[in-house]
């Protein structure tokens, strides 16, 4: 890793391909487009993506291990304020109760960054990490690795991927990151447990939702792990403590629900009941969701004193000067507007962001005095995201258009290693907040030598 890495620009690995290779994915993609995203989530009714984004492997390895270092470096950061979760949470001024499944005596460990999922936008060419989603309920994984591996068979078919490849299966990382860190014999029956009320496309119709998931069935088996897919709220205990979904015990479980949004439930309880007896490995504790809550990055800018030179070099770079949101900064929020974003510390999927240079000033000085007084909130240092070119099916008239648009990418590493990567991309008219609700489109990436 280079803390002065020098990267390259965002849509140079496309331009750099030939010509009649760019023109050719274009136009397949654009004909395929409802086959490489049947059963995808989305809530846009106009656009589907005509292909996908594309990286240099060397750029995108060095992504991951910036990434990689500053998930160290925040764990570093609790560690340093707090021994257990239960004292990082009242740190984290975060509800008794509120993140469920927690143990408060469970010391902060390495163990913790089994599993986590940064958000990156580019500004000014640079990488911008604004938050780290740090937890085994990472969202967007299997539509990144479905949607990337139909264009890869799809461009195999029409033998378009000279010098191009889609990114290492994050799914199959992950089933490895399971295995390894709990530890599990070959052939243990782990449970995929989702809860099934929450705000996700499709979560309505569980049934349908299990059998569009099924195909993680056979992909888990290489890797030793018979896996059982059911709501959360199904599970139950045995008279040995031991959780049993589908009818008969499991060896583990695979959380795939997020510990202060899912929905209490006996099945809910039956989990708590198997941890607290010791009968369950879990992937991963929920003590690894406070180590995603916000103000962490305020953390790391408080003890830039402490740390390295090239850490320093990496906070600064990469990670958007943050600070908590409270009484003491409203006149700073006031006066820097437009250079400022402020955020719920504990939120997600974009609920609650307020962007200073896209609201009105009285807009805004309410929104602020509001989140002071609510509690919890931080102030963030705005980057515009670069936009880059990108081409798009129109769904009614199939049309195929480039557009300029925004998009983040997002890298998944499962036990510190990376895999594949969540492309959140902009479609024409959209605005700059990047997430499933307000109508991204979500791919994986290629990569090219």
């Amino acid at each position: 890793m280079d803390p002065n890495y020098t990267w390259p620009p965002l849509g140079q690995a496309w331009t750099d391909l030939p010509e009649s290779t760019r023109t050719a994915m274009v136009t397949t993609g654009a004909v395929a487009w409802e086959k490489i995203f049947h059963g995808r989530a989305t809530y846009n009714k106009q656009w589907r993506l005509a292909r996908p984004p594309v990286f240099t492997a060397d750029a995108f390895r060095e992504l991951n291990e910036v990434c990689d270092r500053i998930a160290q470096l925040i764990l570093e950061a609790c560690r340093r304020r707090a021994r257990t979760a239960g004292e990082l949470r009242l740190l984290l001024d975060v509800p008794d109760g509120e993140t469920r499944l927690l143990d408060p005596g469970e010391e902060l460990h390495e163990g913790l960054l089994a599993a986590y999922r940064p958000d990156v936008l580019f500004s000014g060419g640079v990488p911008c990490i604004v938050e780290y989603n740090i937890d085994s309920s990472l969202g967007g994984g299997f539509d990144a690795d479905t949607v990337i591996q139909r264009y890869a068979e799809l461009y195999r078919t029409h033998d378009l991927l000279d010098g191009a490849r889609p990114a290492p299966s994050l799914l199959d990382q992950r089933f490895v990151a399971i295995r390894d860190t709990l530890g599990l014999p070959d052939g243990a029956r782990v449970a995929l447990l989702m809860d099934f009320d929450a705000d996700y496309p499709g979560l309505d119709d569980p049934e349908t939702f299990i059998r569009i998931l099924s195909p993680l069935i056979d992909q888990a088996r290489p890797f030793g792990i018979d896996l059982v897919i059911a709501p959360v709220a199904t599970a139950t205990l045995d008279g040995q403590s031991r959780l049993v979904v589908g009818g008969a015990p499991v060896d583990a479980l695979f959380r795939l629900f997020v510990p202060n949004r899912v929905t209490p439930s006996a099945g809910l309880d039956a989990v708590a009941g198997a941890l607290a007896a010791g009968t369950l490995p879990m992937f991963v504790s929920s003590a690894a969701w406070l180590l995603s809550n916000k103000l962490n990055y305020a953390w790391l800018w408080d003890d830039l004193d402490l740390l390295p030179e090239d850490d320093r070099t990496l906070i600064r770079r990469y990670v958007p000067h943050t600070v908590a949101l409270t009484a003491d900064q409203l006149d700073r929020a006031l006066a820097e507007q437009a250079d400022l974003v402020a955020k719920p510390a504990g939120g997600s999927a974009g609920h609650g962001v307020l962007i200073g240079r896209e609201m009105t000033a009285v807009a805004w000085a309410d929104g602020v005095r509001a989140a002071i007084a609510e509690g919890g909130n931080i102030l963030q240092r705005y980057h515009e995201a670069d936009r880059v070119a990108m081409d798009f099916v129109q769904i009614e008239t199939g049309e195929t258009v480039t557009a300029d648009v925004p998009y983040s990418l997002a890298p998944y590493l499962f036990d510190r290693t990376g895999s594949g990567a969540l492309a959140r991309v902009g479609y024409p008219g959209c605005d700059e907040v990047l997430n499933l609700a307000r109508g991204v489109l979500l791919t994986g990436i290629l990569l090219t030598d």
